[in-house]
């Protein structure tokens, strides 16, 4: 494998000073835990301090380790890289990790929608050249650089996430970037604590469009009450705009959405172009995911056919909504519950769209304890909505999809506002948090039942998804994405 970074280049990206022997760098890492040999080290200050992993990271075989002194205890041989600043240092090796590709380079961000569309973007395109894209949802100050310091040189597409959690965050990451195209899936409410309103939302979020060169072109969700927000930033800024969405004005329209069992069938009009695809996923919002994307990929210059043909091989990632059907008796084939594990993130809209997903799954009626399967909805709370937020959480009460639901749980202070506002026949249990409604996980389901599992990272809703999976024997796989 070629070196991805030497002691030579990185010196000469980060202005630092290489000491010990000279090396080569393979991968960047900041995390001894995923560490693999080859990697240079990036010491990071977070909740700790990366310096004290260093020696961890050389016994473990990092390659070199990019600090800003030298940790007590290492060898005087010991190859760094020496920084003033570890963070402006992985800063540094993102720009110019960007700067020495050719790849074609495309940005997303939205309130919900953004690492879906993203992975969809790197399923579509890769059989169009080489593509790299971000893990998982790295997409701040420090996910950014570290997706660009890993990018391989000869890459022939790079997708890049950008996120926010306050205001003017997005155009400093968007300049690093430098995107060739920029896709905005949604806007929504989501980070209401630190803005105004949604329409400052907005605002930010077209802020994208300050990390684009001459020639770029934005692609933003057609269908919103802040669509001319976003349309006018573009002009603002002599970007070429183009819209994706239901809207007859649309650029690239939604025509028909098919909805089956974790299986979403598409009729689009990409610019003027009739497209079919589907989507091993359940979702009108998963149908305009796949939408951006193929107008993410025309934008590009990629071939709309043959990317067409490729979401369909796209799989939803871990905890975003992957449905699983568990097996409750592995002497009954039909004693067994559909989990949808979307657990990683919650705001208003991704719960209506997760909503409206569970009210499309059909319970199996005769097979457990009961004479009918339900469909139950285990939600937490949604976090940093600001001021509103009881109210948000109580309004999701009157969702149109929450009326095939017949059990809702409720986990977090801010569910207690939801949990108060359902009629007394869809009241499940209101507890403080995850851990209390896990201990409870045998009696909270049956067999025939479909459970969603919804909520926002930090309430770790997570855990009472996998306290349900250890109830039961796995009996396959149906994917689905929230």
């Amino acid at each position: 494998m070629s070196a991805l970074w030497t002691s030579v280049t990185a010196a000469a990206a980060t202005g630092g000073e290489a000491r010990g022997p000279a090396w080569a760098a393979s991968g960047v890492s900041i995390d001894t835990r995923t560490l693999v040999p080859g990697d240079l080290f990036v010491a990071l200050a977070d909740r700790r301090d990366g310096h004290d992993f260093v020696a961890d990271a050389l016994a473990k075989g990092a390659a070199a380790a990019l600090v800003s002194r030298r940790p007590r205890g290492l060898s005087a041989d010991a190859p760094l890289l020496v920084t003033p600043d570890v963070l402006t240092a992985l800063r540094d090796l993102g720009r110019a990790g960007r700067a020495r590709t050719r790849a074609r380079v495309i940005a997303v961000t939205g309130s919900v929608g953004k690492t879906s569309t993203k992975e969809m973007l790197r399923a579509a395109l890769a059989g169009q050249g080489a593509v790299h894209a971000a893990e998982a949802s790295y997409n701040n100050h420090w996910g950014v650089p570290l997706t660009l310091a890993r990018m391989p040189a000869d890459a022939g597409y790079a997708v890049i996430e950008i996120g926010m959690n306050a205001p003017g965050e997005i155009a400093p990451l968007a300049r690093l970037a430098r995107p060739h195209v920029a896709l905005i899936t949604a806007v929504a409410p989501a980070h209401l604590e630190a803005f105004a309103d949604v329409a400052a939302i907005a605002r930010e979020k077209a802020a994208i469009v300050e990390g684009f060169g001459p020639g770029g072109a934005v692609i933003v969700n057609g269908d919103l009450d802040t669509t001319s927000i976003l349309t006018g930033a573009a002009a603002a800024a002599g970007v070429a705009c183009e819209t994706f969405g239901r809207s007859a004005d649309c650029t690239h329209r939604l025509l028909e959405v098919g909805l089956g069992e974790g299986v979403t069938v598409v009729r689009a009009d990409i610019a003027g172009s009739p497209v079919m695809f589907r989507l091993m996923a359940a979702g009108r919002h998963m149908a305009m995911n796949g939408l951006a994307a193929l107008a993410g990929v025309r934008a590009l210059g990629g071939d709309l056919a043959q990317a067409a043909c490729a979401l369909g091989q796209w799989r939803p990632p871990a905890g975003r909504g992957t449905r699983q059907h568990l097996l409750l008796d592995p002497a009954d084939p039909d004693a067994a519950f559909i989990l949808i594990d979307d657990a990683f993130n919650a705001n208003p809209a991704s719960v209506s769209a997760a909503l409206e997903v569970l009210a499309a799954t059909r319970p199996t009626d005769g097979v457990g304890r009961r004479e009918k399967g339900r469909r139950i909805a285990i939600l937490g709370d949604m976090l940093e909505l600001g001021p509103q937020e009881e109210e948000m959480h109580a309004a999701l009460a009157a969702l149109p999809a929450m009326a095939a639901v017949d059990v809702v749980h409720c986990v977090g202070p801010r569910m207690r506002s939801l949990h108060g506002a359902l009629p007394v026949e869809k009241r499940g249990q209101w507890v403080e948090t995850a851990g209390e409604l896990c201990q409870q996980a045998s009696r909270l389901i049956d067999a025939g039942d479909v459970v969603l599992v919804k909520g926002s990272k930090g309430i770790a809703v997570s855990r009472v998804a996998e306290a349900l999976r250890r109830l039961a024997h796995p009996a396959g796989e149906e994917q689905g994405k929230m």
